[in-house]
């Protein structure tokens, strides 16, 4: 089946009017439901003492589920590089990309797509992405990676090196956050075979953006999720009944808590709700990252922080069940 490409229809549907099935419902679009002003989000240095840190990001799980990281080794001219061959992926004539196509029907989530929104009104995202696993090893399939341009592989894989560093690091100062030694949370989540998954996001300029979203609300199944965005803004999450937009903070790490540790630390973090707004002149951009535990990790509530005065608020299964249950609407 021949799949309706968003940036294809961008550049040459001649639009002036948004297709109704981009059109959201009036609760859900963006000129009903605008953010709040004069909120920001937390922007945690990793350079603060240690304690420092491990309450500041603690208060920032707990309170809001997310968060900016500064000073965090991850120099400025990779990032800008993973920015720079994603997007000339999405440059390439289209006949190209459709080499990479991905087919979530049949259980090929990896490669080049189009979000095909299972809501109750049919309504479709304004997006295009592109998804791969980039590690562990054992599950990269590099027939999925672009060759073109021809550095991707490269400058991918040295991104995905750096920021196993300061996942792994991040994961330590989330465990020490709730009480348990540094290793406790990185164990629960797989070690090792922990998967880290890039999605490259593209939203192209969209004719009536205040009517249309790029991402619908949504928690993220993941551990962690670390994002970088380009510089057109359109990110927001939910805190205390109000949609916050996030400012776009030059090489800055986007950090989101998502379920896999709200589960393990039965409610105490936060799974961040967030949703992604489009621009009716630019094309925006994010590189997210997705830490997960491998299908056949078993996640619950960690002992640790289960008693009788605070019992478990989660049931436990297999991240595999755990997925299925979330694609398909299942209460979980």
């Amino acid at each position: 089946m021949e799949v309706e490409r968003v940036q294809a229809l961008a550049q040459y549907g001649n639009l002036h009017e948004l297709p109704e099935k981009f059109i959201r419902p009036a609760h859900e679009r963006p000129e009903n439901t605008r953010a709040i002003e004069g909120v920001t989000v937390p922007v945690i240095s990793l350079l603060l003492p240690h304690d420092n840190l491990v309450d500041e990001i603690s208060k920032a799980c707990s309170e809001w589920g997310f968060f900016l990281i500064t000073d965090h080794s991850i120099s400025a001219a990779l990032i800008q590089g993973v920015q720079g061959v994603g997007k000339e992926f999405f440059e390439l004539p289209q006949g190209e990309k459709e080499r990479y196509a991905n087919d979530p029907s049949t259980g090929k989530f990896e490669g080049y797509g189009t979000k095909m929104t299972k809501n109750a009104e049919a309504k479709v995202e304004w997006i295009d992405y592109y998804f791969h696993v980039i590690s562990p090893a054992s599950k990269v399939n590099y027939e999925i990676w672009p060759n073109t341009p021809p550095s991707y592989r490269e400058v991918t894989e040295k991104y995905n090196v750096e920021l196993l560093e300061v996942t792994e690091k991040l994961v330590q100062l989330i465990s020490e956050g709730l009480g348990l030694e540094g290793k406790v949370l990185r164990s629960s989540l797989g070690g090792e075979e922990i998967e880290m998954e890039m999605k490259i996001n593209m939203y192209p300029p969209c004719p009536q953006p205040e009517l249309a979203l790029g991402v619908e609300p949504h928690t993220d199944m993941s551990a962690l999720t670390i994002l970088v965005p380009n510089e057109v803004p359109g990110l927001q999450v939910w805190k205390d009944g109000n949609w916050v937009a996030v400012n776009y903070l030059p090489n800055a790490l986007f950090v989101h808590v998502g379920d896999q540790i709200e589960v393990l630390s039965n409610g105490k973090y936060k799974s961040v709700l967030h949703r992604s707004l489009v621009n009716k002149e630019s094309t925006r951009m994010s590189w997210a990252v997705f830490c997960a535990p491998p299908h056949e990790a078993i996640i619950g509530p960690l002992p640790q922080l289960v008693d009788d005065g605070n019992p478990a608020k989660y049931s436990t299964k297999t991240f595999a069940e755990f997925r299925h249950r979330k694609f398909n609407g299942i209460p979980q």
